[in-house]
């Protein structure tokens, strides 16, 4: 998770380094936009708008030191839907408030503004309703739970029904670990319900379907590849296997190609972490895989997709062996999904 940092003014510097401890190293940038003593940042050069829509682009997380109405204003013409903005927070200069703006949920603005709070001493302030009221925000939980959202119109409903007290069902096929909350323990016929699986069922007459993202894929690919053909195989592999991009949890490949734009375009257009390994790293792992001369000269591994697919699982088996063709190869490991109720936040 990468996150940006922007201040206006030097108390807002001095804020803004403080905030960057609420991020593990290495994930935060820190800019300023001053004609003041910017205390080392890095100088915006560009107009805010210019900045702002980049950093929509580039980053998951936005922290505006000042004003939130300076925050409101600057991102205002780049909000397109809360499946898909980054999460943005706004700290005022002194340090004194840490107030979630957008993507409160799904984008995780909420935790990551009470974290920043933690951090500096300052008073998250939170006014997402569930939050206020003590109920389970679904969408938190889908996110925190690597679940796909199928559908933001059922979310929503869910949400409302839950605030309103009304009973809401809960289904599902994949383990589940914690107690169930209450606001989920409607009668098998709630008219409402969530169910959590790979099946496209609907056992209620307004259904939520949360879909485990419990497939990573490996990936491997000549130098230069297109973007659009790393989507086409990418598509063929899952549908081998009878399965989609809501269920891709991360992809993976080797260190060759960690500047590979295709890959890392693809990887970003799908919101999926990608994680690069050496090819020692790869060479460690045990059993049996695929193997490539051809690869094997140009990368020192056997088959790159099948080591990556798991190397980068949790534990998961091969579903799909190397699936090859216009220069990149695809491989599946499936890892065995949960559902936490204990992450829930309270």
């Amino acid at each position: 998770m990468k996150a940006a940092i922007i201040a206006f003014t030097t108390n807002g510097c001095r804020t803004a380094k403080a905030v960057a401890g609420a991020f593990p190293e290495g994930e935060a940038d820190l800019f300023a936009k001053s004609t003041s003593d910017e205390l080392g940042l890095t100088h915006v050069d560009t107009s805010m708008r210019a900045w702002t829509e980049s950093a929509f682009a580039e980053y998951d997380v936005i922290v505006f030191v000042g004003a939130v109405g300076i925050a409101v204003r600057e991102i205002a013409p780049f909000v397109r839907s809360k499946d898909v903005d980054p999460a943005v927070i706004s700290v005022d200069e002194k340090g004194k408030f840490s107030i979630p703006v957008l993507s409160g949920h799904i984008g995780g603005a909420n935790g990551i503004a009470v974290r920043i709070a933690g951090e500096i001493g300052a008073l998250p302030v939170v006014t997402t309703a569930t939050d206020i009221n003590g109920k389970i925000a679904i969408d938190s939980f889908a996110v925190n739970n690597n679940l796909t959202i199928t559908s933001l119109k059922a979310a929503k409903d869910v949400a409302a029904r839950i605030l309103a007290g009304d009973p809401v069902g809960f289904i599902s096929d994949v383990k589940v670990i914690g107690e169930i909350p209450a606001e989920l323990r409607g009668p098998v016929d709630s008219p409402t319900g969530v169910y959590i699986g790979r099946e496209k069922k609907e056992p209620f007459a307004d259904t939520l379907r949360l879909v485990p993202r419990d497939l990573v894929l490996g990936i491997g690919c000549r130098r230069n590849t297109p973007q659009a053909d790393i989507e086409y195989m990418v598509s063929n592999a899952l549908a081998e296997i009878g399965a989609d991009m809501t269920r891709v949890r991360a992809a993976a490949s080797i260190d060759l190609k960690k500047d590979e734009k295709g890959l890392l375009d693809f990887a970003a257009d799908h919101r999926i972490p990608i994680t690069f390994f050496t090819s020692e790293e790869l060479n460690a792992l045990e059993g049996e895989f695929s193997k490539s001369n051809f690869v094997q000269s140009v990368t020192a591994v056997d088959c790159v997709c099948e080591r990556s697919a798991i190397r980068a699982s949790r534990e998961g088996k091969l579903i799909l062996r190397k699936f090859a063709g216009n220069g990149v190869t695809v491989a599946v490991a499936a890892e065995e999904p949960a559902v936490d109720f204990s992450k829930v936040r309270r």
